[in-house]
């Protein structure tokens, strides 16, 4: 089985009022479930990707869906400040199949605490292998104990690990 976003953000008991950021939104699967979790509350997703044809995407999904409290934003989380939000400004950071695929992943963690508000958590999921072909190519995938180092360096606590599928890890990761 393969990481399913919904029930993933559905054991973070995240806050009807919690401010999400996605970063690399991609086809917005993360995005969607955390704007489902928050819908009862003033809760709000900030959907970030470098892609704009995938946001358009994404915001087409989140309408078609009903999910009314998702803000896409293009830009890129490798450069700082890159984000476009503002610093302490979220309650959690997704960083879900992103890292495998970006050459600058400690810029990425690095922005995640830039805008984290403290006490503010990290959520990193990825995958755990290469799955024939499916997954990134061997040389691509990011193993826990080097994104432990990422948010470590970064002054971020490890947490806890959660489940996250077959083939994925799920760790979570809290500004102190």
């Amino acid at each position: 089985m393969f990481s399913d976003p919904q029930v993933i953000l559905d054991s973070l008991e995240l806050s009807p009022e919690s401010i999400v950021a996605d970063f690399g939104a991609g086809s917005g699967f993360y995005s969607v479930a955390a704007g489902r979790a928050l819908a009862s509350g003033s809760g709000k997703v900030y959907s970030i990707d470098v892609q704009k044809d995938l946001l358009e995407r994404l915001k087409t999904l989140a309408e078609n869906q009903g999910v009314r409290n998702i803000e896409v934003i293009w830009g890129d989380v490798e450069a700082q400040k890159g984000s476009k939000l503002k610093d302490a400004s979220v309650d959690w950071v997704i960083i879900a199949n992103l890292l495998f695929q970006v050459p600058e992943k400690q810029a990425v963690v690095n922005e995640a605490k830039r805008v984290l508000k403290a006490r503010g958590r990290m959520l990193v999921v990825d995958w755990s292998e290469s799955f024939g072909g499916t997954g990134p190519a061997p040389s691509d995938v990011v193993t826990e104990s080097a994104v432990k180092v990422l948010a470590a360096t970064a002054s971020l606590s490890f947490e806890k690990e959660i489940p996250a599928g077959e083939h994925h890890f799920g760790l979570i990761f809290r500004k102190v």
